[in-house]
């Protein structure tokens, strides 16, 4: 433990604000391990429902960017605004219409996510470090989406048409179990610190 006031003081904020809020925290991680196990045993179902949401969000972005961009024709730049709604609204159409060419490209921005992800999560592991006795179950889940990454490109192309349902429900699964483990240790910690 340390004898700096400080640092304790600020332990004992960050203790009592996840304490006060493990609730949702559980129900946030149950909810994601929930729709992780689904989306591990219908990955195809995934990979395509996701590519086609992805889809139709860029459709909508685009037009109320486009929209919005319209009304203001006397700004500089109008043009290339422009022209970045409507390209937009044909990325998403294209998303749409064609799916598994989308696939392929969500894909490759879904191992960039959990590279970031993952590196994100081993970052925070280690400062959860100086405030939770359960760190390393974030440390695993960063971990694991990184060998994740790995296992996309071993199999790349082929894997496409269902790596991302598969992928997203691990990656779901493995950051709603240390969700979990993070509000128990939570509501444990506050009380014994209290």
């Amino acid at each position: 433990m340390s004898t700096n006031p400080n640092i304790d003081a600020k332990r004992q904020r960050v203790l009592t604000t996840a304490h006060d809020h493990w609730k949702a925290l559980l129900f946030q991680g149950i909810a994601m391990l929930i729709l992780g196990v689904l989306a591990i045993t219908l990955p195809n179902i995934f990979t395509l429902e996701i590519e086609l949401l992805v889809g139709w969000l860029l459709i909508v972005a685009g037009v109320l960017r486009t929209a919005v961009i319209f009304k203001k024709r006397h700004m500089p730049g109008f043009w290339w605004s422009l022209s970045n709604g409507v390209l937009v609204v044909i990325l998403g159409v294209l998303l749409v219409a064609r799916p598994l060419q989308g696939e392929i490209t969500l894909t490759v921005l879904m191992a960039m996510l959990f590279v970031l992800e993952g590196i994100v999560a081993i970052v925070l592991a280690f400062e959860y470090r100086r405030y939770f006795t359960h760190w390393g179950w974030t440390m695993v889940g960063g971990l694991i989406n990184l060998a994740l990454v790995y296992l996309i490109w071993t199999g790349w192309p082929n894997s496409a048409s269902w790596v991302i349902g598969l992928y997203v429900g691990i990656n779901l699964f493995f950051f709603g179990l240390p969700m979990i483990m993070l509000a128990l240790a939570a509501r444990n910690s506050a009380a014994a610190h209290a």
